[in-house]
């Protein structure tokens, strides 16, 4: 489990009994609170220097904020006339406590719901990962839910879809904790570009979610059940599979639909983990306790801000900034926004005020430009995926400004190694883009031009590789159909010996543990991994995992851990 350090600081008088006025006791001296200075942002080319955090606490947030983090309640007790104090130090309630009291599903006797509930039981060092990763996300997913009075069950669905991890990404082409489908995630608002994928943001993500969920809700006439269903199926599989049992005069509840295979388990699932969450020493567990208190608040950063000095200035780690803001996947945020983060709530004090204060050499490291015949403003702005807004800002350019031919420009640096799991996330969407109309190669991607007569099979083979590769290259399922004129990504990206390659626009490497040359993929396990989680990340399966590294059929990993996979064949 996440360990949060909560300062609790308190200076109090000495309580003096009567009669001992002439000895006067000395008040206790307890240390103020100490600001730590943030750590200037490591450049590559023009020094930073971070300006400290205000002393004042945000102001206004772009998101509804979390909660704050209630410190400790601290009673003072005199006893028998003693000159003495009694310090009793109240601690947050469990997370897990709160999640009973709010339980509305009804439980049912089902077969399904015991053979996955046997699974979890017999699995706990599984659950212990799956909460552990769980403690920074859910008690703002528990908030939402109250606020919009939905049962509370509903926070244990990413349980089921992601295993509550955020950079989760399905061969149905569903990412983040609550495992969006581009389609679904574009009709409920999620923005999704080069630089941003909002399916992985874990606010904008959860208030999408509960909309579709309450949405099904109204759409079954108040059936949970079958709302939760069709979030799994979609809700036309379900109104078929009602209107089948309608015309047979048939039961319509969820257990009497016939639907897809997964999601006949899906439900069961839940309510399996439903019951284990209700009373855990019924099955032989225990779970470490989540504080009940928001994990993170949302600040504003008053735009585009490189992630690295965004971590630097908040006293955190890079990889911390990134768990908590999955939905960037390069080096800085999007400049066409949002222009928000989440950050561990004891250290929000100030930050957004911190934030707001950075001019733009502040907030974005820079390397130099020299400007060639032709250049304009957009034409460099666009090279560097960046904004000419942003551009001119660095520079000091007017609108009416020119460039000249042999000047200097300050662009955003995209030097920079990110952590395994963004790298990751940013080559899904660089293989994506790279079937660019008209383009033979992408960089170092190699595009082939489906003719008429070609089928997936065919192309593969001609490329020495499988189908199922080279579905996953072009993001798109083995059995869909081509088209002549369709071109396809047949080769991975070439890659560097420190990481993932980058192709010439974002020059973004791979961060510790992983290393990817077009072939082979090592990769170093973290804690809260399992191999599931592990195969969904690198887009392999499990059964291949198994081989390629001689596990046995447990499937037990340990953090340090050094995984092979091979992802694609050039």
């Amino acid at each position: 489990m996440l360990n949060r350090p909560l300062a609790v600081f308190l200076s109090f008088a000495s309580l003096c009994a009567g009669g001992c006025a002439s000895q006067a006791t000395t008040a206790s001296k307890i240390p103020p609170q100490v600001t730590v200075p943030a750590q200037p942002a490591v450049l590559t080319h023009e020094p930073f220097h971070a300006p400290s955090p205000a002393a004042t606490p945000p102001a206004s947030r772009t998101a509804e904020p979390a909660t704050p983090v209630r410190p400790p309640v601290t009673e003072f007790v005199a006893e028998g006339g003693i000159n003495r104090a009694s310090i009793i130090v109240s601690q947050p309630g469990d997370l897990f406590a709160r999640l009973r009291g709010g339980f509305q599903l009804e439980d049912t006797n089902q077969q399904a719901i015991d053979r996955e509930l046997n699974w979890f039981a017999n699995n706990p060092d599984y659950l212990e990962r799956v909460w552990g990763r769980a403690e920074m996300y859910m008690h703002y997913i528990v908030e939402e839910l109250d606020r919009r009075k939905m049962p509370r069950e509903l926070a244990l669905l990413p349980v089921i879809e992601s295993a509550f991890e955020p950079y989760a990404y399905s061969k149905a082409r569903a990412a983040g904790l609550w495992q969006f489908i581009p389609g679904t995630a574009t009709k409920y608002g999620l923005k999704q570009n080069w630089w941003y994928d909002g399916r992985r943001d874990v606010v904008e993500a959860t208030r999408a979610a509960l909309d579709y969920l309450q949405a099904l809700h109204e759409e079954f006439e108040g059936d949970w059940l079958l709302a939760i269903a069709a979030y799994n199926c979609g809700e036309g599989n379900v109104e078929r599979a009602l209107a089948t049992n309608r015309r047979s005069s048939k039961p319509t509840d969820f257990w009497n639909l016939k639907l897809p295979t997964e999601t006949r388990a899906y439900v069961p699932k839940l309510l399996a983990m439903r019951r284990i969450v209700a009373a855990p020493a019924d099955y032989g567990l225990e779970f470490s306790p989540i504080p009940d208190l928001p994990y993170f608040t949302v600040v504003k950063t008053g735009g585009q801000i490189d992630l690295q000095v965004a971590a630097d200035i908040a006293g955190i780690t890079k990889e911390e900034l990134y768990e908590l803001n999955p939905a960037f996947h390069r080096w800085a945020t999007d400049p066409s926004g949002p222009d928000a983060l989440l950050v561990p709530s004891e250290v929000a004090d100030g930050l957004e005020a911190t934030y707001l204060s950075l001019s733009p050499e502040q907030r974005m490291r820079v390397e130099h430009y020299t400007v060639k015949p032709k250049d304009t403003v957009a034409s460099v702005a666009k090279s560097y995926n960046t904004s000419p807004e942003l551009l001119r800002e660095l520079n000091g350019l007017s609108a009416k400004d020119l460039l000249a031919v042999g000047d200097s420009l300050r662009v955003p640096s995209t030097s920079v190694a990110l952590p395994a799991k963004a790298a990751r996330a940013a080559m899904l969407v660089d293989n994506r883009a790279a079937t660019v109309p008209g383009a033979r190669r992408s960089g170092r991607t190699a595009v082939h031009v489906v003719r008429r007569g070609d089928t997936l099979y065919s192309i593969a083979r001609q490329m020495g590789t499988d189908t199922s590769t080279l579905a996953r290259l072009n993001d798109m399922k083995v059995s869909d159909k081509l088209r002549a004129g369709q071109k396809l990504v047949v080769t991975a990206p070439t890659a560097t010996k420190s990481g993932v390659a980058a192709n010439s626009t974002s020059r973004a490497g791979a961060g510790s543990g992983t290393a990817i040359d077009g072939k082979k993929v090592t990769y170093t396990v973290r804690q809260g991994d399992t191999l599931y989680s592990v195969a969904r990340l690198l887009q392999v399966t499990v059964s291949q995992l198994l081989s390629w590294n001689s596990l046995d059929k447990s499937g037990m990993i340990k953090p340090g851990q050094r995984l092979v996979a091979f992802i694609a064949r050039s």
